[in-house]
This record gives C-alpha cells, structure tokens and sequence, in this order.
C-alpha cells in the first residue's frame, strides 16, 4: 500500500477508493454503486472483484495489520546483527509513521468499523496486531534493559496512540508537510520510549 511504487492493480484501486469513502461516511453509509463510480466501473462490476462490502472491509483490515506485520518482520531481518537497537526502532518507527501518513483512512477505518468483521477477520486482526506489538516490545527491552515487560508493552501502545492520531490532523495548515510531520512524530516517539525507559 504506502510503500508500493507500480501501479496499483483494479483491486487496490477498489480497496484504496472504498476505504476512502468508509472513512468519510462510514460502512454502512457507502454503496457499491459508489464504489464503483469512484473507480470508473459499474457497481455490480465490483462483484468480480470482491463479494460485498463486508469482504472489502475484511481485506483493509486484514492486509493492513498483515502488512505491518511483515513490513517489521524485514527491518527486524535486515537489522540482525548489523544495527544497534536504537538504529531498529528508528527503522520501526519510521515503517508506522509512514502507514501513518499515507494510510490514513485505514486508521479511521479500524476505530470505526474493527466490529463489523466477521469474528473471524476481527480474531485475525488482533492477532496480527499482537504480534506486531510483541515485535516492537523486544527492541524497546533490548534499548532500555531495564524497562520491565508490561511498561514496555504500555509505551509501545501509547506510542501507536500517538502516530495513529494522524487522521485528526486533517484541517488545511494543520500539518507541516510530510517530511516535516514525520520528523516531528518520529521525534516524539522517540522522547516518548526515553522518557518510559528513563528512571
């Protein structure tokens, strides 16, 4: 998604426009009519490509939590054995602030809509998301010793709180641009994990 440079396919066209628009209005305040205006194609067109609404949300959900997922699973493999834990969370850092700025209706999506999932997609979620944050609990601890477990967990989530409060920040002039408000987020997430890990 935000780290993809080809063209987007049909299909992530689709998700890319639904999302959008699940955002602005809600799940159930959007037609598959409107999804596929968005996209150029004919609502009942967007029935060869997914089976309702209920799978376009499932797979946003899914492929999103999925893809932080495997997006720190990298950087944690490129780092081993050659960077220092500070230069990992950096690099973890940067992959959410990314997914936080260019991902932003996904964000909105998961507060809003995370109920709507089948039990099964909601379970997946969450799982996916457990592991993610368990990632990210290990190379806090590696960086501050001394940060017992569950604190470490606690600013790991507090730190998501912090990038994912980008949807927020939509009024015009709100942000510095984007170089500038990822360095700003990138900075606060640092002072917030120095600040948990300092005694």
């Amino acid at each position: 998604m935000a780290t993809r440079t080809d063209a987007p396919t049909r299909r992530e066209q689709i998700l890319k426009e639904a999302a959008r628009l699940f955002a602005e209005r809600g799940f159930h305040g959007v037609g598959v009519d409107e999804i596929g205006a968005a996209v150029g194609i004919s609502g009942p067109g967007l029935y060869r490509h997914f089976a309702g609404k209920d799978a376009m949300l499932a797979e946003l959900l899914v492929g999103i939590s999925g893809q932080l997922l495997t997006g720190a699973k990298r950087r944690l493999e490129e780092a081993d054995g050659v960077a220092a834990p500070e230069t990992v969370l950096d690099s973890l850092i940067e992959g959410h602030i990314d997914f936080a700025l260019d991902d932003r209706p996904l964000i909105t999506l998961h507060d809003r809509e995370l109920d709507r999932l089948r039990d099964t997609d909601r379970k997946l979620v969450r799982q996916l998301q457990r592991q993610y944050v368990e990632l990210w609990v290990g190379v806090v601890r590696e960086l501050y010793p001394e940060l017992a477990e569950p604190a470490a967990r606690s600013a790991v989530h507090s730190v998501f709180g912090l990038l994912n409060s980008t949807p927020h920040l939509t009024r015009p002039g709100s942000l510095p641009g984007r170089a500038g408000t990822a360095e700003l987020l990138h900075r606060m997430a640092r002072g917030a994990f120095a600040a948990a890990g300092s005694r």
